[in-house]
């Protein structure tokens, strides 16, 4: 296949890991060849978070600024971080409920105005999917399950040459049967956000 860099970034406890490892095994079953490169922020919940993933025409795990094909976020502060990496064509997938930092909760700083920027996202690249993927979450049955409504929604869009049901398998081989069912739905309804579009 043609090659595709993707950055998935997020913060702590949101399951980027996961996230990585469900494509990548999607990527292996499929027998394109995938490699990742995970950097984590601070090791503990609510820290950074991001994954480099390069599928087919491997040189290096690593993606620079101005590369990166897919901008998947978790967190709408951290996609908008990742902008730099990004180029006039990047297609950014993101889901925009935010994950508020302690030092938010706290009192001792504010958590930015989010609707200009976003906003301004939509206008500068061609193609943005904007949506409230932790609410969808919440509604397959848990907002421990952001991971793969963003996933869904990825695999959705109809650009990487797995179908459909490679993703389904590698959720039911990666996911633990007690939170399988939710994951599934939660899939389903991110692959449904941008499978129309």
């Amino acid at each position: 296949m043609e090659r595709k860099r993707i950055l998935a970034v997020g913060v702590g406890g949101q399951g980027i890991l996961l996230f990585s490892r469900v494509l990548g095994e999607t990527a292996l079953a499929s027998g394109t060849a995938v490699a990742m490169s995970e950097v984590h922020g601070m090791a503990q919940r609510g820290g950074v978070v991001e994954t480099n993933i390069v599928l087919g025409g491997i040189r290096s795990p690593l993606i620079s600024e101005g590369e990166v094909d897919i901008l998947v976020g978790l967190e709408p502060v951290e996609t908008l971080r990742a902008l730099p990496r990004a180029r006039q064509d990047t297609i950014i997938i993101s889901s925009t409920d935010p994950v508020i930092p302690q030092i938010v909760k706290d009192g001792l700083a504010p958590y930015p105005d989010l609707e200009e920027p976003l906003q301004r996202l939509k206008e500068t690249f061609p193609r943005v999917y904007l949506f409230a993927g932790e609410q969808m979450a919440r509604e397959a049955g848990t907002g421990k399950a952001l991971n793969m409504v963003v996933l869904g929604a990825l695999a959705g869009l109809g650009i990487l040459p797995f179908s459909r049901d490679s993703f389904l398998e590698a959720i039911r081989k990666l996911v633990k049967p007690k939170f399988l069912e939710a994951n599934l739905k939660a899939f389903e309804a991110g692959f449904a956000v941008t499978a129309s579009s």
